[in-house]
Formats: C-alpha cells, structure tokens, sequence
C-alpha cells in the first residue's frame, strides 16, 4: 500500500487515513466531512471552529464541539453579535472551548460584521469560490491534497476585505475542505463523492 492512501478502516471499508485514528474522526469523516453545508449560522459555526482549530489538532475542537456550541449560543450569528465584554471574559474562563484571546475576540467580532449582512450573504459568498469539480484532479493520496490553493487565497481575502478576522488561505482551504466547497476525499475513500 502506498503511504498516504486510503486505509481500510475498523470495518474494512477504505478511509482516508486521517480519519482513521479515533472513532470520533471515524464518524467526522464518514458523516460531515467534505459534505455540503449551507447557512449563514452553520457557516459562521465552521469558520469559527477552522479559526479556532489554527496551530492545533482537529480533533481538539472536534471533541469540544458541543462545548463551543454551548459557549457561543449554537453560533447564531445574531446572538453572539450581542455579546457584550462580559461575555468575552466568560468565554475566557470557560473550559469547555480553548481559551484563547485573539480567536474568542475574532469570533465576537466576525459576528458583528456577518450581523450586518444580508441573509444568505455569507453563503452566498462562500459558496461563490467553490471550484468547479471537473477542473480538478482526484487526490490518490495525502500528498495530493493542497493546503492552500489560489480559490482560498482569493477567498481570505475577500473575507478580510469584507472585515472578517482569523480567515487567513490556510483556515480558508480547511473551511472549503469541510463544507464540501471541494471533495478532497481520496480516490479509494468510500466517503468519496461521485
């Protein structure tokens, strides 16, 4: 097998072999992953996540997902767009999210920002920098798979633009990756889109 292929998993079926460590990236893989999300709220929820994921591992904010959910009333833009200082410094002293200054401040304030927009806008414009599938090749492996590509860089900045913080290409691409703006699930991977 070459390295960085898809892996058979606990049930013999082939996975990407990131997602083969923990039963709780099992499940992310096989059930969210790279599948398409829609929604200003659940946009702003994974944004929020990617930025806060940045120098740590995935599976970090996976399993305090809830707890950020919980902490940033279930990332209802409107509603975190009125949290107040108060609620910055809870946030802070909350050991159910990571707790760290910069990213609970961009959060707060990207709220702010998105509160202003029109519904659907984010969406909209997320979605606007999805690449078409057919110009791009399938990953065969880990090695295939870009970190940053010209389509997150374009949309980092038009976030950054636009006032929105912690949207550098990289969170950008993960975004992409997640939400299913491209299928980077590996050639063999059974999580694979047609």
């Amino acid at each position: 097998m070459t390295e960085g292929t898809a892996r058979p998993g606990p049930d013999g079926a082939l996975r990407c072999p990131w997602a083969l460590s923990t039963e709780d990236y099992v499940a992310y893989h096989d059930e969210e992953w790279g599948r398409p999300v829609h929604g200003d709220d659940a946009l702003y929820e994974r944004l929020c996540l990617e930025a806060f994921q940045s120098g740590l591992s995935w599976i970090t904010i996976l399993r305090r997902r809830e707890g950020f959910r919980r902490a940033f009333a279930d990332f209802k833009i409107s509603a975190v767009a009125a949290f107040t200082d108060a609620d910055a410094e809870r946030l802070l002293a909350d050991p159910g999210i990571i707790r760290n200054r910069a990213k609970i401040s961009a959060t707060l304030a990207n709220a702010k920002v998105l509160d202003t927009w029109s519904p659907g806008e984010l969406d909209a414009l997320i979605w606007s920098f999805a690449p078409d599938p057919a110009g791009r090749p399938v990953p065969r492996t880990l090695a295939d798979v870009a970190a940053i590509t010209p389509e997150s860089t374009a949309l980092s900045k038009e976030l950054k633009k636009r006032g929105l913080r912690f949207v550098g290409p990289t969170t950008a691409y993960a975004l992409m990756q997640a939400c299913g703006l491209v299928d980077d699930h590996l050639q063999d991977c059974l999580a694979r889109r047609a």
